[in-house]
Order: structure tokens, then sequence, then C-alpha cells
């Protein structure tokens, strides 16, 4: 399924501030809103090169306008479900809030995410951990917080919970399968086959001897199916294919075991484009045909209907953020490849690296009447695998002090950050409505030399 924007979200429409609409809308992959307005871009009102300039680079800025409108949008196409935002593509407490207050529950799947999220004041009875090694400290602190479920996802978790769970604090579960779908960008992040960490396998029986195991522990409440299949995911028909897979499970259940299960979560992995003409999700088709599939298996078994759980990560967060760098070198080689190193990389931003994730960039701060020419935006980091835009069109006078403008920025760059080469972690700058304010604070050497305890 081709879409030239997310349909989640509504083209940009004019400024109430700029009536004249002397702007340029710049579309997919950008934020809905944002636009060029002369040498700039604006999202969320503020210009890009205001914020290198007050805040330095590299630099994230985050829409807060376009992540609510996304939570919203899913609101709005499965209304009946339970949307979870998958806290692993980015979490801090502004957005933990954002969501919260969206109407959306969190998917977390670390004791950090979900320690956070509760001190933020996220409710924990609409959390849901997941993960294929949570620890016993982090089982432990799940159920002391009322988490309202816990995916399981091996045997030893079944016996920890059991321990853990208590006739005053029973524990609500999911078992998460392996339907033997394959789906996503890249060989790593296709989670929904066999021959992979997480979940229990169908075809093996692990999956109903799990289920087995969990309906003979007094204090744990089975109540539905857990699967992800995988990450940027395109088109609907494997999450078809999974509800196809995964309701005459909750039928052999019911058939076995007498228990009628409540809830069928299908994960995430919504894709969204990183570069215009990029396979888009859409989000209405989805929550139509998913919703149908649904209640026709369940039909086709003589199962009443489930409630649905969604978790979209990437899709709610990705295209609100931008990233920005400053050009420091740039060198032409005998071939004629343009080489355009600025001051950030991999650190920041790892998915070029692991997957071969392409992104584009664009000049920003100056108007350039140069041509176009191909460059390679790469990092400043010790390794020759640090590029972070392969290939990409840019003014052929392009030249250090330059500000690149890097979209799609809001998933999986910082929380995926490292202290690579102790070169901290960027900032991040929350916009709306022309105002711009820090959610998190740069990483500087002194972080560094804080962890640094051993002379």
């Amino acid at each position: 399924m081709l879409a030239a924007r997310p349909s989640i979200v509504p083209p940009p429409s004019p400024a109430p501030d700029d009536p004249a609409q002397d702007w340029t809308p710049l579309g997919v992959p950008w934020p809905a809103a944002a636009r060029r307005q002369g040498e700039d871009i604006l999202v969320g009102g503020v210009g890009l090169a205001q914020l290198a300039a007050r805040f330095a680079t590299p630099l994230y800025v985050l829409d807060e306008a376009e992540v609510r409108e996304r939570c919203r949008a899913y609101r709005r196409a499965l209304p009946q479900a339970e949307v979870a935002y998958a806290a692993k593509a980015f979490l801090c407490g502004a957005v933990a809030e954002w969501v919260e207050q969206e109407g959306l529950g969190l998917d977390v799947c670390s004791g950090g995410e979900l320690e956070l999220a509760v001190t933020c004041g996220f409710p924990p009875e609409r959390i849901i951990l997941h993960g294929n090694a949570k620890s016993p400290e982090e089982l432990a602190s799940a159920v002391r917080l009322g988490v309202g479920r816990i995916v399981v996802d091996s045997f030893p978790e079944i016996a920890r919970l059991a321990v853990l769970a208590t006739a005053d604090r029973p524990q609500e579960v999911l078992v998460r399968v392996v339907p033997g779908i394959s789906a996503g960008h890249h060989a790593s992040v296709r989670t929904g086959v066999e021959e992979q960490k997480f979940g229990f396998s169908l075809d093996s029986g692990d999956a109903a001897d799990a289920v087995a195991r969990i309906l003979r522990q007094p204090h744990l409440r089975l109540v539905g199916l857990h699967c992800h299949l995988g990450s940027q995911i395109p088109d609907i028909a494997p999450y078809l294919a999974a509800v196809d897979r995964l309701v005459p499970v909750m039928a052999a259940v019911r058939d076995r075991h007498g228990v009628v299960l409540e809830e069928l979560d299908l994960g995430g992995g919504h894709a969204v484009p990183y570069r215009a003409g990029e396979p888009a999700f859409n989000v209405e088709e989805f929550g139509t045909l998913v919703t149908a599939a649904v209640a026709r298996q369940c039909a086709r078994h003589r199962l009443p209907v489930p409630r649905l759980t969604i978790e979209p990560g990437r899709a709610v967060i990705g295209p609100a953020g931008v990233a920005l760098y400053r050009v420091l070198t740039v060198k032409h080689t005998p071939s004629g490849l343009t080489f355009v190193a600025v001051d950030g990389g991999m650190s920041d931003n790892p998915r070029p690296a692991l997957y071969g994730s392409r992104y584009t960039a664009a000049l920003v701060g100056r108007e350039s009447e140069a041509p176009l020419a191909e460059a390679r935006v790469v990092g400043r980091h010790c390794e020759a695998g640090d590029v972070l835009v392969p290939s990409v069109g840019l003014p052929a006078d392009v030249r250090p002090g330059d500000l690149l403008a890097v979209p799609a920025a809001g998933a999986y760059h910082l929380s995926m950050a490292s202290g690579y080469n102790m070169v901290g972690r960027p900032p991040l700058i929350a916009v709306r409505d022309g105002a711009a304010r820090m959610l998190m604070r740069r990483e500087t050497l002194d972080d560094f030399r804080r962890r640094d305890i051993g002379r």
C-alpha cells in the first residue's frame, strides 16, 4: 500500500500568522506542517536555523502537535481498540505525558522505561510490559507497581510470576506467540518468524504448553495472545494473516481449557516514509480491515470478539522528529564522490549502520543558487560505515559551517544513541505554536567523567 503522505496526518494548512502563505510545504517525509520560508525551514512554527543558533548542534527537534495528531488519528481509526504507544521508539517524560493525555496506553520493554513512565505519572494499569529477557527484578517491579499486563515470553517467566503474584495482587498476562509470518524491512527486525529469540512457537507446541502452565497458576490470569511481526511494515496483509492464524488458537484454548481469551494484541511495526515516494501505512484502512477480519474469524469459530490491542511507536513519533547537524568538512575524491562530514553520526543515529536505512537531508539557514550535486553525508566517528545519508542532492557549494536537517528522525535515534568516541548525545527540543522548550539536555564530558570512578 503506497501513499504520498501517511494517512494519519492532514496536509499542512496556512499558519495563522502567515496569511499570505509566503512559504512552501515540504511534504513527505517532513512533519505535516513543516514549511520552507526563505532560507529556513519552520517546524512547529519555529525556524530550524534559529534553534541551531540557540541550542547548538547536533540537535533533535520534536513537533509536539504532530505527535499528538498521530495519537488522535490512531484513536479515530480504532475507536474500540486499545492503542499502546511503543516506548522503545523513544521515551522521555514529556512524550509519556503527551500520549497519556491523548488516551493511549504505553508498551514498555525494560525496567527503565517502566520506572520512568510511572515516576512521570503514567497510570501503571495502562502499561504493558514485554521483552524476551525480563530480569527477576523487572518482573518484581512490574507486579509491585501494578502494570496492566505482562507479556510472557519464556517458561522461566511463568515460574517467576507465579511466585510474585498473590491472591491480593493477581497479575494479568498475555502469551507472546510466533505466528510464522515474515514481515519487516530488515532481517534483524522480523520477529514473527521461527528461529529468533522472541515468543513461543505455535508449530512446536511451546505456545500451547505455555498457556497450560499459566492456567495452572492460581494468581496468574491469562487474558489473551500477543504477537509482533516486525518493523517498518508498509501494508496490511501480514496483520490479516496474523488474525487468521491467532483467532483459531484462541478457539483451541477455549476448546481445550474452557477459557475464553479477552484480548488479541497484534503489536506494531507500522511503516513511515523516510524519503519522498516511500511506502506509508494507511491506519484508517488497517482499522477497517483488521477489525472486520477479527469479527469474521470470531464468528467462524463462535468466539466473542476480543479487545484488539496495537502498539505503534515509530508511526507516532518518527515523522515528528528532525535532526540538525553542522557541516565540519567537505571532501571531493578523485572519482568525483563528495563527502559532507557533520558533527553527529552513528552515535546519535545508528540505523544506517545497523540496517542500511536511507534518509534524506536539506540545507538550512542560507539560500544557494548552486546546482544540486550528489553528496554523501557522513558522521564524525572513526568508522568507515559511519554514513548518515549515502546519497542526496545538496547544493554544489555546500561548505563547512552549513546546517543540514534530516527529517523522520523521531524514532530509534535518541532511543538507540550511544556514547561512542565519548561524543555526548544531543539535546531534544520540543516545538509547538512558535515556541521551543528543552526536553532533554545535551550529554557532556562531565557526564562521562561522573561514571568513571575507577581511579
